[in-house]
Parts: structure tokens; C-alpha cells; sequence
């Protein structure tokens, strides 16, 4: 069976990074509309990507207002910048939120009438501007996909957008804006890049290519995302964990994500949770009720990370999940209700979020049949 295989068009990763892609900046267009946060001005790191693009004299125009999980109010403003200054490419400089909101402003460049919730499960045939990811967390792998997910602020649905032309054309992995990351944020966003690995491991959709990709980033985090959390100043960690982000983004890309995923969208759309925690959240549960539908694989990953040789699928599968769990205590993963959910409006909205996680796609890629009924068991289980 044939298997295409998506990456970016071209990456550049290592310290310093970024001086290295000037010419390759230069070569996308004359303007860029910078999609990127308040953070990023205040931690100085939009002064890194302004000095560069003045000395390849690259004109830009900056879009600063993604300041929370991207919604379709925030895309509409975002393009109406895009056009106004006469941008003709895209940079996203932060973690999945301006990059998934850069790839929306592009999608929506090609036809701004059309609605962006007209997009679900619809290909773009129209040509995109060039689009330049620098992601700034060790986590998302935005920066390698094609996917974007943003909320539909009328359905209070969290929108999941696929189309082979939003993958960025450059991807530029350097390791020096990982390094200002909180403790906080370096967790949820490296348990979301384990996600992305784990799920394109045990998809159903899993390839040859995804899984070399999806097997070197387990190890990788298992190997370093803790040092990256501890002693957030050691640059060999942070290097190591932009790296396996990337290599999950590149995984999932090619395999897409299953339960975790497909639960942790609606989690997000109506409590506003980060993306990265809701999966962090999840994982641990839904991991454990998918374990004898992908016992081999998840003895793969034990096998692979070190953790054990045991020939039994099935001790070797039950090893892994369980360095799993202390790897999620070690990184102090928050509870529902620590995250101040409201336990009567959770329990009230278990069957739209079941639905909603069923209508994304995503459990259907899990090597268990997942009904809505069983979602709902799972998320009752989060308490």
C-alpha cells in the first residue's frame, strides 16, 4: 500500500537558526504579516525576528492579538491586517496558537468571503501565500502540519481544519526561544508533543515513515522533557525537546492522532482550557482503556525507549504505561479541578462533548472501536 508522506518544505533547526534562515526568508516575499502574542514583545523575542528581517530588509506589519486559543474572530481580524498592508506572506512567531492562526489567515486569504467554519473536511485548491512557522514551545508541532485548529465561536466547536497546502513552507527550530518557557508551560506543551508521538504510534493510520518518526520522539521526551522542566537553562534539553516536537508534529502529520485528541477539543471549546493541558489531562486515562487494542505497539515503545526487553506484549505494554504515569506525576499535571472546571457543568455537557469528540475523526484512528458511550466513561473518570 502506497503511503504519501508531508513535511515542511524545508527546516532549519539548531542554535541559532534563525541568523541562518535570513536568505531564506528573503527568497518568500517583500512583507510579512507577523502572527504572534503580547508574550513574545514582552519576553523580546519579536525584536530577535524583527532584527533579522531588517537586515535582509524584508518589510512587516504585526499582528500581536493572539493572546488565548485561537477563534474565528481573531482569523477574520488577522486577515483584514493581511490585506489592508499588502502582505504577500506569513510569519507566525509563538507556541500552536499563532501558528495555527497564521495557517487560518492564509486558508482565508485565498477566498476572504467564505466562512471559515465552511472549511471543515473541505479541501483549498486556490494556491496559498508562503507561510513561515518559528514556534517558540517544545510541544504543538504546528509548525510541521497540516492541520489548524480554531474555535467556532457560534457552536462553541473547536474547528479541526486539514489541508495538505497549510503545512508551512519554512520551519525554523531554534532552540534559544524555548529557553524563556515556564515550568508550567514547558510541561503541557511537551506532554502534548509525547501525545502527538504516542497517538501517530498507535493509530490505525500509522506508516513505516510516521513511525521512525513518532519512535525517536517518545525516547527523545522521555529522555529529556523532565531535565527541560527542572532546569529549564539547560540548552541540550531544550534542543533535544524542540527536536522531538517537531518529529511528532512530522508523525502525526502523516498518521493523525486518535482518542486523546478527539476528547481533549471539546474540553478545550467549552471550559477554555489550553490545548496542551486538556490533553495532558486525558492522557494517562485514555492510554490505559486503548492498551489492549495496540498491545504490541505500546510494547514497542517500552522496547524502544530502554525500558525494558521483555518479549511479553503485554508486561512490556504495562511497563511503558507505567513510566508514563510517573513521568506525568514528576511533571505535576493538573486535576479538572484545579483548572477551576465546574464539576456540575462538566457532568452537564458530557454528551455534547462525547458527540463533538466522535464528529472530529480522531477516536475513529484508535486501534479500539471508541463509542460515545465509552468517551463518556473516560470523562467521568477525569474526576
Amino acid at each position: 500500500m502506497a503511503n504519501p508522506f508531508l513535511t515542511p518544505a524545508k527546516i532549519i533547526s539548531g542554535k541559532d537558526a534563525l541568523e541562518a534562515a535570513g536568505p531564506a526568508l528573503a527568497a518568500l516575499g517583500k512583507k510579512a504579516l507577523i502572527v504572534t502574542d503580547s508574550m513574545m514583545i514582552k519576553l523580546g523575542n519579536l525584536d530577535k525576528v524583527l532584527k533579522v528581517l531588517n537586515q535582509h530588509h524584508i518589510a512587516y506589519s504585526i499582528d500581536a492579538e493572539i493572546n488565548s486559543e485561537p477563534c474565528d474572530t481573531m482569523i477574520v481580524h488577522g486577515l483584514k491586517q493581511y490585506q489592508a498592508e499588502h502582505c504577500d506572506f506569513l510569519i507566525a512567531l509563538g507556541g500552536g496558537s499563532p501558528i495555527d492562526s497564521m495557517k487560518a489567515i492564509a486558508m482565508m486569504s485565498a477566498d476572504p468571503d467564505r466562512p471559515l467554519n465552511s472549511y471543515m473536511g473541505q479541501p483549498v485548491e486556490t494556491p496559498l501565500p508562503k507561510k513561515v512557522a518559528i514556534p517558540t514551545t517544545a510541544g504543538t508541532g504546528s509548525e510541521a502540519t497540516q492541520f489548524t485548529i480554531i474555535t467556532d465561536t457560534e457552536n462553541d466547536v473547536k474547528m479541526l481544519l486539514k489541508v495538505g497546502n497549510l503545512i508551512p513552507d519554512l520551519a525554523i527550530i531554534d532552540p534559544q526561544f524555548t529557553m524563556t518557557a515556564p515550568k508550567g508551560v514547558t510541561s503541557a506543551t511537551g506532554i502534548d508533543a509525547l501525545c502527538h508521538a504516542i497517538e501517530a504510534y498507535t493509530s490505525r493510520l500509522a506508516q513505516p515513515l510516521s513511525d521512525t518518526f513518532a519512535l525517536s520522539a517518545v525516547k527523545r521526551i522521555f529522555n529529556n522533557l523532565t531535565e527541560a522542566y527542572e532546569h529549564g537553562d539547560n540548552e541540550e534539553a531544550r534542543i533535544q525537546m524542540s527536536l522531538a516536537a517537531l518529529e511528532a508534529g512530522i508523525a502525526f502529520n502523516n498518521s493523525s492522532v486518535t482518542i486523546v485528541h478527539g476528547m481533549s477539543r471539546p474540553i478545550g471549546a467549552l471550559f477554555h482550557i489550553a490545548h496542551g493541558l486538556s490533553n495532558a489531562v486525558l492522557l494517562e486515562v485514555c492510554m490505559n482503556y486503548i492498551k489492549d487494542g495496540a498491545l504490541d505497539r505500546f510494547a514497542d515503545l517500552a522496547r524502544y525507549c530502554g525500558m525494558t526487553q521483555n518479549e511479553n506484549d503485554e508486561q512490556a505494554a504495562d511497563l511503558f504505561l507505567d513510566n508514563l504515569s510517573a513521568l506525568l506525576a514528576r511533571l505535576n499535571v493538573p486535576s479538572l479541578a484545579q483548572l477551576n472546571i465546574d464539576r456540575d457543568q462538566f457532568f452537564n455537557s458530557l454528551e455534547k462533548m462525547a458527540r463533538d469528540a466522535a464528529v472530529s475523526g480522531s477516536p475513529a484512528n484508535t486501534r479500539k472501536v471508541i463509542t460515545e458511550e465509552a468517551m463518556i466513561a473516560l470523562y467521568k473518570q477525569l474526576w
